[in-house]
This record gives structure tokens, C-alpha cells and sequence, in this order.
């Protein structure tokens, strides 16, 4: 059965765009995939699909609430910022890969898992940590390879974007616990040394083209702010700086040393900071309180009530919160990284951004 769904949708695909053939070995002129990696910041549901408890999961209301008016397993209050770029591409919602009825995969595939992490170490057996992203990533190329020939997959990987979003969960202050470390530097080295491992298996698989948002303030969320976190606020914030800057220092490596490599980056921690502690500058009321949850803040993992914690409230309005719940942001604050990511001048993000490695 799945291969005669994956036969008729790459029919249908033919179809109504294909207008450059070659025998079997055929792509839509200039169609330009888009593939997700990482955590629940672009995770659309895979966890959904995950033997994984609710506090991974975001499939029960009020999740959802403010565009698709259901839950669907993305932490936000309607669309997240691979959403808006897939728009913005011309493309479908870019669906998660482990969604069992769906197979058109030409336009991409999300891989991102809620929990996930760099180095592994979060919520073990469960969520999809990114080395196995990147082991579905290799079946899915595989499996191009064989529908499509050697020289159209080739091609379809080649044109793709490849949007990660990883290492927020690699630090105190989000899902692992406060304790001893190496040096910040030895163990930032350790997390962007796992991504770089990443980057690598996609360029050997043909991908050239990547998009990174680096990691959000942690001790500016409101889950900080709630106090469910040991006070290292100095500790965590000189350690996401030193990712940032590391994870910049590896790009311009990889960009010398990998024939074709471009890439596009956005300072989320800059981004997140300047909504939180200036709203009304961005169009929002709150900055640093969440539309939904409970305690300081609203703070708490709480919101939807099925996790730990059941009590919980939810805004009214959640386009004037920056935060959606405790850790994540709003759709509205998502649509605003969206376009930053997408179109934002180069004194915001570069060295591309990705409306230009769309069109490379």
C-alpha cells in the first residue's frame, strides 16, 4: 500500500507541475524543497506519532486555537515559523515525516521532534534526537533515489532548504537538569560538534542550502521566570552566547571546506530578547508572560492541563503575547522570525537570507 500511495502521488505531482523530463528522472523546473530538523520550535507533530508523554506533546487544546482551531502537535497557538517560509516559498505546510498518510514528500519533509536535542541526552528513547533526523533524512533519499533515479533526486536535493532549529535543550534552564560541566567552551564545542556531524550527513546526501535560527534567551522565558529553574542565569546565558558565536565560527569553516555550501543565520537570542523586554515596539501588549499556563508568569508547564502540573489559563488574544506558552513563542511572534529569516537585511542575517537560497 505505501507503495502505490507514493506511485499515485508522485503521478499526481508529475502531473500538474513536472515541465522538465528526462525519461523517468524528472523534477519541476526550478521547485525548490524544503526540509525542517530540530526541536519543538519547528516541530508541526511528529511527536504525535512518538511513544512520548504530554510534556513532549502539544495535541490537545488549547494548542492550535488561533488558525487551524485544532490541535495538531505544534507548541504554538496556530502556525510556527516553517509554516510562513513554505508560504512564502510557494509550498504546502512542509508535513512531519512520521505522519503515517502522508507521502509526498517532493516538497519536504519535517523531521523536527519536541525535546530533541544535539547531544542526545534529553528524554532518551523517546523523542527524535537530530542524529536520527538524520538517519530518516538518508531513508528519504534513499527512497528518492529509487522513485525518482540518481540524477532527479540528485538535483531535488541539491535545490533544497534545509531549515534546524537545535541546542536550546542541550542547555540548563530548558529540559535537562543544572549540573556540573566542563568548561562552557568544551561543552558548547561538544553541541555544536554534534550539529556540525549533521551537516555533514545532509551535504553527503546532496543538501547545500541551510537555514539556522540558533537558540532563544533561555532565562528570559517565562519557564525561567517562573523559578521551575535553578538560578544559573549568568552561567546559561554566557553559554548561548558562546553557542552563537561557535556555531558562526562552524559555518564559515564548513562554508570554506564544503564545495557549494551556503547558509543563512538568525541570532534568535537577540530576536526573542528585544520582544520580550520591548513588546509594544513589535506590536505586542506582553513580553514576558505567557499566553497560556499558570504561577508567575504563567510559567508553569501547565498549559492544556495534561502534564504535571493540570491547572492552567489561557489569554484571551494571543497575537499580543509574545510567548504562547511557558517556552515557545506565539504564531504572530513566529511570523515575524518567519520574515526576519526570510527577507531580513543583511545587518540581521546572513551571510543569505532565505528568500536568496531559494532562488540560488
Amino acid at each position: 500500500m505505501a507503495s502505490l500511495r507514493w506511485n499515485f502521488c508522485f503521478l499526481v505531482l508529475y502531473a500538474t507541475l513536472l515541465t522538465h523530463c528526462h525519461g523517468r528522472r524528472c523534477l519541476p523546473e526550478k521547485h525548490v524543497a524544503l526540509f525542517v530538523f530540530g526541536d519543538s520550535l519547528f516541530d508541526a507533530g511528529n511527536n504525535n506519532y512518538v511513544n512520548v508523554t504530554a510534556e513532549s506533546k502539544a495535541n490537545f487544546e488549547p494548542y492550535g486555537m488561533t488558525t487551524f482551531k485544532y490541535p495538531n502537535g505544534r507548541f504554538s497557538d496556530g502556525r510556527i515559523a516553517p509554516d510562513f517560509i513554505a508560504e512564502y516559498a510557494k509550498l504546502p505546510y512542509i508535513a512531519p515525516y512520521l505522519h503515517p498518510g502522508y507521502h509526498l514528500f517532493v516538497n519536504g519533509a519535517n523531521f523536527a521532534s519536541a525535546g530533541a536535542s544535539a547531544l542526545g541526552e534529553t528524554h532518551q528513547g523517546s523523542v527524535i534526537h537530530l542524529k536520527t533526523q538524520l538517519g530518516y533524512f538518508k531513508n528519504l533519499a534513499r527512497l528518492f533515489r529509487r522513485k525518482l533515479g540518481d540524477v532527479a533526486a540528485k538535483k531535488l536535493l541539491e535545490r533544497a532548504v534545509y531549515l534546524i532549529s537545535i541546542g536550546a535543550n542541550d542547555y540548563p534552564g530548558s529540559s535537562i537538569p543544572i549540573r556540573p560541566f566542563p568548561s562552557s567552551q568544551e561543552y558548547v564545542d561538544m553541541v555544536i560538534g554534534n550539529l556540525t556531524f549533521v551537516l555533514r550527513g545532509i551535504y553527503e546526501q546532496g543538501g547545500r542550502k541551510f537555514g539556522f535560527p540558533s537558540v532563544p534567551p533561555l532565562p528570559l522565558l517565562p519557564i525561567s521566570r517562573a523559578g521551575t529553574v535553578a538560578n544559573k542565569d549568568d552561567k546559561i546565558s554566557e553559554m548561548i552566547k558562546l553557542h552563537d558565536k561557535t556555531l558562526s565560527r562552524a559555518l564559515q569553516e564548513l562554508e570554506r571546506q564544503l564545495h557549494g555550501f551556503r547558509y543563512s543565520k538568525a541570532t534568535l537570542s537577540t530576536f526573542l530578547s528585544e520582544r520580550i523586554n520591548s513588546p509594544s515596539k513589535y506590536g505586542f501588549k506582553e513580553g514576558d508572560i505567557a499566553c497560556c499556563g499558570t504561577g508567575p508568569h504563567r510559567g508553569l508547564w501547565s498549559c492544556g492541563g495534561k502534564r504535571r502540573v493540570k491547572e492552567y489559563e489561557v489569554c484571551g488574544n494571543p497575537r499580543e503575547y509574545v510567548c504562547f506558552d511557558s517556552a515557545h513563542p506565539s504564531e504572530k511572534t513566529h511570523q515575524q522570525l518567519a520574515e526576519l529569516m526570510w527577507s531580513g537585511p543583511p545587518n540581521l542575517i546572513g551571510p543569505y537570507n532565505l528568500k536568496a537560497l531559494f532562488e540560488l
